[in-house]
């Protein structure tokens, strides 16, 4: 009883572990397949990079750029940059 409570106490306070590893196992991270989606919105929509933010779940567009910046090497207003 006393590890379901521990569980559910560190699940509560981060729920995307089991997403993150539930991906992990199959090889596909879960922000490599945002920042992709990412590459697609800013590409083909006039959206802002906050907005391109919030829509792909992220509470902080700042968190977003980095995590972007982390995985392609150029921010996400370099990459839209580079598509002119």
């Amino acid at each position: 009883m006393f590890g379901c409570v521990i569980l559910f106490a560190f699940l509560r306070f981060f729920p995307h572990f089991l997403t993150f590893k539930r991906h992990s196992k199959i090889g596909v991270s879960p922000h490599l397949q945002l920042v992709e989606k990412a590459k697609t919105l800013l590409w083909n929509t006039s959206k802002s990079i906050s907005e391109i933010a919030f829509d792909l779940g992220f509470e902080y567009p700042s968190h977003f750029s980095k995590v972007f910046k982390n995985r392609t090497g150029i921010s996400p207003l370099e990459f839209r940059q580079s598509l002119n």
